[in-house]
């Protein structure tokens, strides 16, 4: 493979979206668990190329996108952003969708009744970031040269401390983070991880 991150593009839709489903069950493939193969991406990443993209990244096989990283600077106006211009779109468009899948729930729930994030959390961690690789992807490092493309941008776009959550049974995942800088700060749905980006870098 000749890998490279490269900004994410509009045209990355898709591919944003295939990765989120495959890596959607704890990092492993959710296909079974949704209905609607675009679900969790409706939620967990494409969002981020109409409100975010100068934050949005994807590390690429030549034309192949084999995985993405994606946040925003300002979690709260993230938000209010998604209550204005994204969940009335897909309710309006969802509106008639009932629950198959197994984890549907998760996403149409959350299309129809959106929510938030603990305002504890982003008061000290106003960031916030999401990363998926597909399994060709998950060695030589890139997890790791993706984090830090992210938390550079976030730098640069103001921000003084990021968060992130991961599944409560990821434990490589928390691992992974805890050697990066991260420190867990708090534990619900997810474990909930931070960084202070003021004067900290991915070593």
């Amino acid at each position: 493979m000749s890998l490279a991150i490269r900004p994410a593009l509009a045209d990355d839709r898709q591919a944003l979206s295939r990765i989120c489903l495959l890596t959607a069950n704890a990092g492993t493939d959710a296909s079974d668990l949704y209905a609607d193969p675009e679900y969790p991406g409706l939620v967990w990443s494409v969002p981020y190329l109409q409100f975010a993209p100068e934050n949005c990244f994807v590390l690429a096989d030549g034309q192949e996108v084999v995985g993405y990283v994606v946040g925003t600077p300002d979690t709260a106006t993230y938000e209010r952003r998604l209550d204005e211009a994204w969940w009335p779109v897909l309710a309006d468009k969802y509106t008639d969708r009932t629950t198959t899948g197994a984890s549907d729930s998760g996403v149409l729930d959350r299309i129809r009744e959106p929510r938030y994030s603990d305002p504890g959390i982003i008061q000290a961690y106003p960031a916030h970031l999401h990363i998926n690789l597909l399994p060709q992807a998950q060695s030589g490092g890139w997890g790791r040269r993706m984090i830090e493309t992210e938390l550079d941008s976030l730098r640069k776009s103001g921000a003084p401390a990021v968060h992130l959550g991961l599944s409560l049974t990821n434990d490589r995942a928390l691992g992974f983070y805890q050697h990066l800088g991260f420190s867990e700060i708090g534990r619900g749905e997810a474990i909930w991880m931070g960084m202070d980006l003021q004067d900290k870098r991915v070593l």
